[in-house]
């Protein structure tokens, strides 16, 4: 990062106050995904380890084909945060309604795509004969909640790039208690075992959809932006996010390698590692909070052209990522007692759990700074770079990780691998940090 003085401790404590006010509100929305995932796993895995195995194969898939478009969020928290820096309200509102039409195109074309393909994709990863009905089945359903799944991310967008983390928090928190609900209520109550816990998550999807579209379509119409499709613009959208397609594509090519690579290693290994990655993207998305509030907060001074208080909160946020690391890495070793039992009672499944949960935890504090500088660089619309870091850290991870079933290595090497990649982020996004040339002030970039 650009080195200069410390800012005084007032500024300091102002960056604080905005990096809280924005990211506390937004972790609760962050881990609305991670935490329909966890109570899925909680709730599946108590059906049979075949059942929580298919589970790991068909939520990798459907999450990989949701977090592909992650940039309708992303790239419209910086594009209107910009906006809003420069003062200009109705074009920042507008350019979040093309993004929720952009959505809801790109997810019926993901519906269509997957429907026919699920049974394909399931062979794909290698999973056994016991779990593949299962994942087949839970992907099936759940596929179709994916243009819900895809507004919720561009409609949060919009909010956050507005500076408003709180509403997404009120949806988020009503969301996943129905999804929860609905997964006891249709898993057990019906009897629908793994197909009851896809249609709860579908259901509770549409719902946190409705209420994002209801909030958003009242400030366009408060502000006097259109809500109509508009070509050009859903095209310059698309066009934006294509840097980031490309890196959320060359990461979740390293999570589904991951998911194929345990699925080889047998059932045990693979239920083991459906917790963990669900504890991971829990965390993950607890350190990118910080991120969420760095992109409004560095969006909104790129806006008002004011480098310097850029350069003071990607600073600042960088400390709150190290120390964020730090606390939640102790939590997952402190707490791993209390909630491997929620997740599975089979013997074989803890055993190979323990060792591989270690390796993560260690992990958590090279992960809080990956997360936040992230987000900076996305903040500032500087996804170019971000897509070629993200292709450089495919190509170190990919034959380290594929070697490891022929090596003989297990689930906590596999884990190991997993770190390896989160370094090479870390040197990638720091060198650019400390370059400055993120920095572009403007309306846009």
């Amino acid at each position: 990062m650009h080195q200069a003085p410390a800012p005084p401790k007032a500024v300091r404590r102002q960056h604080d106050r905005e990096i809280v006010s924005l990211a506390v509100p937004a972790f609760g929305a962050l881990v609305a995904e991670p935490l329909f995932l966890l109570a899925d796993s909680a709730i599946v895995g108590h059906l049979g380890t075949p059942q929580l195995a298919g589970l790991a194969i068909a939520s990798t898939l459907l999450s990989t084909a949701v977090s592909v478009f992650v940039f309708l969020a992303y790239a419209t928290t910086a594009a209107v945060a910009r906006r809003v820096g420069a003062g200009d309200l109705p074009s920042a509102i507008r350019q979040g309604v093309d993004g929720i039409w952009l959505a809801l195109l790109l997810g019926a074309g993901v519906v269509a795509l997957t429907l026919p393909t699920a049974p394909w994709l399931v062979e794909l990863f290698g999973a056994s004969d016991t779990a593949t009905p299962y994942a087949i089945t839970y992907l099936r359903i759940s596929i179709l909640g994916i243009p819900a799944m895809l507004v919720v991310l561009a409609a949060t967008g919009v909010l956050r790039g507005l500076q408003d983390t709180r509403t997404p928090l009120y949806v988020a928190i009503a969301g996943f208690a129905a999804n929860g609900a609905l997964n006891v209520g249709l898993v057990y109550g019906a009897g629908l075992g793994i197909a009851g816990s896809a249609w709860g998550t579908v259901i509770a999807q549409f719902g946190m959809a409705a209420a994002y579209l209801f909030v958003v379509v009242r400030g366009a119409r408060r502000h006097g932006a259109s809500l109509r499709p508009d070509a050009a613009g859903i095209r310059a959208c698309a066009q934006a996010g294509a840097p980031l397609l490309v890196r959320t594509l060359s990461l979740r090519a390293v999570l589904m390698i991951a998911t194929a690579v345990a699925a080889r290693l047998g059932d045990a290994d693979v239920a083991a590692h459906q917790i963990i990655l669900s504890l991971w993207s829990l965390m993950a998305f607890a350190l990118d909070a910080i991120a969420i509030a760095g992109q409004a907060i560095i969006g909104r001074y790129l806006g008002a052209d004011d480098a310097e208080g850029a350069r003071q909160v990607c600073r600042r946020m960088v400390q709150w990522g190290v120390l964020s690391g730090v606390v939640l890495g102790l939590l997952l070793i402190v707490t791993r007692p209390l909630f491997i039992p929620l997740f599975t009672s089979d013997p074989a499944v803890q055993d190979t759990l323990l060792p591989a949960l270690l390796v993560v935890a260690l992990s958590q504090p090279v992960s809080g700074v990956v997360f936040v500088l992230d987000g900076v660089l996305m903040g500032a619309g500087d996804g170019p770079y971000l897509a070629w870091a993200m292709l450089l850290t495919l190509a170190v991870f990919a034959p380290v990780a594929l070697l490891i079933p022929t090596l003989g290595g297990g689930l906590t090497a596999l884990w190991g691998a997993m770190t390896l990649m989160m370094t090479v982020r870390l040197v990638t996004l720091w060198l650019r940090a400390r370059s400055g040339r993120w920095i572009v002030t403007g309306a846009s970039r």
